[in-house]
């Protein structure tokens, strides 16, 4: 393998691996030395670290050819295109009315309402993550985007789940009733309940950076490719 896609595949490793251990089995005894702001402190250093260490790798390595067409052609373009704006769907709409937010009581969260994109999932930022990865592991134009989908949709598939478990040790009942009235799978039919502004602010925002996505990495993504 090439030494560039060798430093990524580890930078990709380091970046999961450090999430998954800081978030879980090294929070407790790192919060107990460091404290909380120490802790939270080491964990963003670490984080932003491992996360230079990825784009830096990403850049230097091959982009290869891979295909530029997708393994379906067409298809897997409109496919990929569509995944995208339903991504950005769930991204803006994740930050009102969630939850899972840090800090947020217990008697708030058993009280919480089903709505918008929490209809949709109870993990709506993680699933834009995933559909992110998901529309460029489809599209598969290059070895190093391929690391580098895959290992984000790993850290969101596994880190929603593994924050569905430590919810349930923090708070019980409360968030078992909201893990009874909400999916961890996306309900796509609930898609169409979503506010219609959230719809234009997400589609306004996947214009300008598909149209983006031409300069940055070479390559006409979503309506630009066909326009």
């Amino acid at each position: 393998m090439d030494p560039a896609l060798t430093s990524l595949l580890a930078a990709s490793l380091a970046f999961v691996g450090t999430h998954f251990a800081m978030s879980h089995p090294l929070r407790a005894p790192m919060v107990g030395l460091l404290g909380e702001k120490g802790f939270l402190g080491l964990y963003s250093l670490v984080s932003l670290a491992c996360l230079v260490w990825m784009v830096l790798a990403f850049r230097a390595a091959p982009t290869g050819s891979g295909g530029l067409q997708g393994a379906l052609g067409t298809a897997s373009w409109i496919v990929a295109s569509l995944l995208t704006l339903v991504a950005l769907v769930l991204f803006l709409g994740s930050h009102r009315g969630n939850p899972a937010a840090p800090n947020t009581p217990i008697e708030k969260v058993a009280a919480a309402k089903v709505r918008g994109v929490f209809a949709v999932t109870r993990h709506p930022m993680m699933w834009s993550f995933a559909l992110w990865a998901l529309a460029h592991l489809l599209l598969h134009w290059s070895m190093r985007t391929t690391i580098l989908a895959g290992a984000i949709l790993v850290l969101a598939l596994l880190g929603s789940h593994f924050q569905d478990r430590k919810k349930e040790l923090l708070m019980g009942d409360a968030w078992a009733g909201w893990e009874a009235k909400t999916s961890y799978w996306p309900r796509l039919g609930a898609l169409f309940g979503v506010a219609p502004v959230l719809w234009l602010a997400a589609l306004a925002l996947w214009l300008a950076i598909t149209w983006a996505h031409i300069p940055a990495a070479g390559v006409p993504a979503g309506i630009w490719r066909w326009v």
